[in-house]
């Protein structure tokens, strides 16, 4: 997954927490505008979420961050 769509997810996570508080969850269509411009990188981060990391369709926030944030470094 590129570095700035990481960037971008931590981003959301962040703005996420802040407003509803650390037990928000979201989806990974919550990294996306509601029309579907990059098909592929839609892919490569359902792929992400779906099957390398058998993740529910709804997960917190902190937790996303935290998982993105150690494939980061």
């Amino acid at each position: 997954m590129p570095v700035a769509m990481k960037q971008k997810i931590i981003d959301v996570c962040d703005k996420k927490i802040a407003a509803k508080g650390t037990n928000v969850g979201l989806s990974f269509y919550a990294f996306f505008a509601n029309k579907n411009d990059d098909p592929e990188l839609l892919m490569e981060v359902a792929t992400w979420w779906i099957m390398t990391h058998k993740l529910d369709h709804f997960e917190k926030a902190v937790k996303i961050k935290q998982m993105i944030q150690q494939d980061l470094y």
